[in-house]
């Protein structure tokens, strides 16, 4: 199979995660949709990264959906637990939690590359505030815990590694190490990580 993205996108870095972390053979290809002769826009007609390319040539889509469906092509790691309805949506809740955070942060980046005499301030205070929130909610449940979500490592982990590194490549002005030093030291772990030194090199 054929995962279809960018070095940049936080949704993209998630699902590499995942990948990396279960052991699924696949080819990582960095394909840009808005390149001409991309393979995104023919694989996915919404033209969205990240687009896993199957070996019968369909394609999944969303990141989330991939995700999920990675999850169960082996037993290597299980990343979002299957038989238990609460812990699963706790791990699904992270997710999400860690999506909305890449979802503001996309939101002020595409602001901010605006002319200054376009931007929508209130906008960009809003998903800010929003990922001040989020970021606070993290540190709360994560407290001095090896994993966010459980007693193992999660889909919900992998998605708040993507979402912080996004938020230092798009807003390193944000010392969000310094404001939740607990989420910092649990960065630095995963940091060590062979899936996240992958995806970061």
């Amino acid at each position: 199979m054929k995962l279809l993205g960018t070095n940049t996108s936080p949704y993209v870095r998630k699902a590499r995660l995942v990948l990396l972390e279960k052991n699924i053979p696949h080819t990582y290809l960095v394909d840009a949709p808005r390149e001409p002769g991309s393979q995104v826009v023919r694989a996915n007609p919404l033209a969205r990264i990240p687009a896993l390319i199957l070996d019968d040539d369909s394609c999944v889509f969303d990141s989330a959906v991939i995700t999920d469906y990675a999850d169960t092509l082996n037993d290597t790691l299980i990343l979002i637990p299957r038989n238990d309805a609460k812990a699963r949506m706790l791990v699904k809740r992270g997710e999400a939690l860690a999506d909305g955070i890449m979802d503001s942060a996309v939101v002020v980046r595409n602001e901010v590359l605006r002319p200054a005499s376009a931007q929508d301030a209130a906008t960009i205070t809003r998903h800010n505030d929003a990922i001040s929130r989020a970021l606070a909610h993290v540190a709360s449940e994560l407290g001095e815990r090896q994993w966010w979500v459980g007693n193992s490592i999660s889909l919900a982990d992998l998605a708040l590694v993507s979402a912080l590194v996004y938020l230092d490549l798009r807003q390193a002005e944000r010392d969000w190490r310094g404001a939740h030093p607990n989420i910092a030291a649990w960065f630095d772990r995963m940091s060590a990580r062979e899936s996240v030194r992958i995806t970061l090199s």
